[in-house]
């Protein structure tokens, strides 16, 4: 019986702290296998050059090369071990999340806060960081995605009213290169659930506004909603569409994780479903797990259209792939095609045709 390759992890921080807590936190499970430590960018970049690694957890700020220049070098010298990032609860720690991202990095987890939790350090790193890794690493398996035919939709005739997207792992890039070429104004407002923490959430809306032109901030309870307006969920806190005095508006709430995440896609695409019918669009990007793959068989119910990314562009295809494995999606493609179908069909309403 052939035994399991082992994911091999290079440790990447100034810290001896974190670097023991990062040991301690994956030290024992089987499917890993650490392999060294680095205290900087570039101890970490030479050692990976001249060795197999297949992910190192990579520190932002570090003496003599921080995490953002070993992933500039990284990419220079044709490293191909992917990087997540760990990251401050910081504003400055969220937006070097974002550009670290856009550097190559893959995905990130926040370092521990002290709280009122029982969970040690170590357990809330393993517990934030071990899905991930195992999730990325299973979708280095060759993808077998079933030929499906799409439900046939008349693209001409269709009138949208609401955008709500769902994404995870590999997400911000994903949605920074989709609201690149939307620059454009959507004449409906655009909802995104990214699973992300608190304060980064807020970060990656600022950064969406600046490459798309828009308005784009954190959703806020009771808020009302306008077109060419992006709003994204709270991190640590659920999303979706109500009514108030007749008029739609976003709901804020915590209540329970649910599809294992907070905020939960499928809250948002449902009660979207539920208020828009058949003007619904959403888009599911990138991300571990099935979030959105439930209000997505919804929005399709209900008349609505649903996009996925493709397999071959994204980083981890569970979300969009259980949505493909129900064939409840009429478009698959790589985030600027995803975009260009957008562009394409917002101008139905201003013009009556497709462009």
């Amino acid at each position: 019986m052939n035994t399991p390759k082992k994911i091999k992890i290079l440790i990447v921080d100034d810290s001896v702290l974190f670097r023991s807590q990062i040991q301690l936190a994956l030290g024992t499970c089987p499917e890993i296998e650490i392999i060294g430590v680095a205290s900087n960018g570039k101890i970490a970049v030479d050692k990976m050059a001249c060795q197999e690694i297949d992910a190192c957890i990579l520190d932002i700020e570090m003496p003599v090369m921080d995490g953002i220049a070993a992933l500039k070098e990284m990419k220079v010298r044709g490293i191909k071990t992917k990087a997540i990032m760990f990251s401050a609860q910081s504003k400055a720690g969220a937006e070097k999340t974002l550009e670290a991202m856009r550097c190559g990095a893959v995905d990130f987890v926040a370092k521990p806060l002290p709280d009122e939790s029982k969970l040690a350090p170590a357990d809330k790193i393993r517990e934030a960081l071990l899905p991930k890794l195992l999730s990325l690493f299973s979708a280095d398996t060759p993808r077998i995605v079933k030929k499906s035919t799409p439900r046939p939709v008349v693209w001409e005739s269709f009138i949208p009213k609401v955008l709500v997207i769902a994404s995870s792992t590999g997400g911000p890039t994903a949605l920074e290169t989709f609201f690149s070429s939307l620059t454009m104004p959507l004449p409906f407002p655009i909802l995104i659930t990214q699973h992300m923490p608190p304060v980064f959430t807020a970060s990656l809306a600022e950064r969406l506004g600046t490459v798309s032109g828009k308005i784009a901030h954190e959703g806020v309870n009771g808020e009302e909603l306008k077109a060419n307006q992006i709003y994204v969920a709270p991190g640590g806190y659920h999303m979706k569409i109500g009514l108030q005095a007749g008029a739609p508006c976003i709901e804020i709430f915590q209540g329970e994780q649910r599809n294992f995440v907070r905020p939960c896609a499928d809250y948002l695409f449902e009660t979207a479903a539920q208020i828009y019918g058949r003007h619904t669009v959403g888009i599911v990007f990138t991300g571990m797990g099935r979030d959105g793959a439930t209000g997505a068989s919804e929005i399709k119910k209900n008349g609505g259209i649903v996009l996925i990314q493709s397999a071959e562009s994204c980083v981890v295809f569970g979300m969009p792939g259980a949505v493909h494995a129900e064939e409840n999606f009429d478009y698959a493609g790589n985030p600027s095609e995803l975009a260009h179908k957008t562009q394409t069909i917002s101008r139905v309403i201003k013009s009556g045709h497709v462009a």
